[in-house]
């Protein structure tokens, strides 16, 4: 598309219900002049050209805490919340992104792949083209102007969403479209293990990727077990929250790595590489032993794993089931292992900050009075958000509660879209 047709074909009948299924009917106008404005932008900066658009969402991840890197199992959705690209394909080997939300611009060659950064925009850059090359497919240039409202350093997932926005971008460019999610998903973690020093799992990527809610289990992880969950929270009068507590989690990839590294130490001791191969019990029956070779921490994000992991079971079954009171209560206990056993509300690194705890504690307090919802840890965890599901009545109450304790502006109710990361069909 160009620029002299833009108005139109975002003001179209087919534009108006596609952008009420990515934002919802109270965000589609707004969302509108988004994608206007985006487009003028490109065109000031790379010049009036043919253009396509692409849109990649953050996730919520509803259970199944840091299972995914020892192939457990998973529940999750894409939210509302989105990074949204304006691009378009050149032949000049090289890729140059203006990032308008960061005020950051990147300009580097395809063929680029050696980064002297552990962290940040660029170095992922050159993670996702070398993931695409070691994979022997094919990568090219193309100019992208960029922004994003996806809550950065905060467990929605911003870098994810980034990440399968411009693997939609070079799938569409030089695939037509034909690379599955899976394997864009293992570019995407390619790149954050390699080149950004963060031993993350798929389940972020394929959140974004897939879209809707979505259970994924990871036990092939070569080919992972990925089903849509037919479940909306509006049908049942609830809002899922998403709470910034105001601290981020950016500077806590050791942290983060800590979990999966000790997990897999477990798993080592009984000759095995992921939590997965193993069994609760045999971890029970040699606690002794273990707690001498890997430390009680360990053991405990183990128990972690086995329990979560019946828990995402016993929630999507819930679900199905229509039994959301038992939903809600299998999420309370998933949050409850996450501060008990997995320990992952606050950084030991300085206990006096438990931004999370904070939150919980709050979110808890107001829970009890008000006899329903649930809570729990968002997302990696040690700083950043905390979840919680409320009925729809609630939730402005709740908001200024929270917001008084914590800031202006840290809640935020998420709408689940059904659409993962793609190009704007118009």
């Amino acid at each position: 598309m160009r620029i002299e047709s833009i108005s139109t074909q975002l003001h179209s009948p087919e534009a108006t219900a596609l952008f009420r299924q990515l934002y919802g009917a109270d965000r589609a106008s707004s969302n509108v002049l988004r994608y206007e404005h985006l487009a003028q932008k490109f065109v000031e900066t790379f010049g009036n050209m043919e253009f396509e658009y692409f849109s990649s969402p953050g996730r919520t991840e509803i259970s199944g805490n840091h299972t995914d890197h020892n192939h457990g199992k998973i529940l999750a959705g894409s939210i509302h919340l989105d990074c949204v690209a304006v691009a378009a394909k050149t032949d000049s080997g090289r890729i140059t992104i203006v990032d308008e939300t960061y005020q950051e611009r990147y300009d580097l060659s395809v063929t680029d792949r050696v980064s002297n950064e552990t962290t940040g925009t660029l170095a992922l850059l050159k993670g996702l083209l070398a993931g695409f090359q070691e994979r022997g497919l094919t990568v090219g240039g193309f100019n992208a102007y960029v922004a994003t409202d996806v809550i950065s350093a905060a467990g929605v997932s911003s870098s994810a969403s980034f990440e399968m926005l411009i693997c939609c971008i070079l799938n569409t460019f030089y695939h037509d479209g034909a690379l599955d999610v899976v394997t864009l998903a293992k570019i995407g973690k390619y790149a954050e293990n390699q080149y950004w020093n963060k031993q993350s799992g798929l389940l972020d990527q394929l959140s974004c990727a897939v879209g809707g809610i979505i259970t994924i289990d990871f036990a092939n992880i070569d080919a992972p077990s990925i089903q849509k969950v037919d479940f909306s929270f509006d049908d049942v009068g609830y809002d899922l929250v998403i709470v910034n507590t105001g601290k981020g989690h950016a500077d806590l990839s050791a942290e983060y790595s800590s979990i999966p590294t000790e997990m897999k130490a477990v798993a080592a001791y009984f000759g095995c590489e992921t939590l997965s191969e193993v069994a609760l019990d045999q971890v029970r029956d040699n606690v002794d032993a273990l707690r001498k070779a890997v430390g009680d921490r360990a053991v405990l994000r183990a128990f972690h794993f086995f329990t979560e992991n019946e828990r995402v079971e016993g929630e999507i079954l819930a679900l199905r089931e229509n039994r959301f009171e038992d939903f809600l209560d299998l999420v309370t206990r998933s949050g409850n292992s996450s501060w008990k056993w997995l320990q992952n509300c606050y950084s030991i690194c300085d206990c006096q900050e438990q931004s999370v705890t904070l939150a919980l504690a709050l979110t808890e307090l107001y829970l009890a009075k008000l006899g329903q919802g649930a809570c729990r840890v968002h997302g990696g965890g040690f700083a950043g958000v905390i979840m919680a599901l409320l009925p729809k009545g609630a939730v402005a109450d709740y908001s200024a509660y929270m917001e008084k304790a914590l800031g202006s502006g840290c809640t935020y109710p998420m709408r689940l879209r059904p659409l993962g990361s793609i190009r704007v069909p118009f």
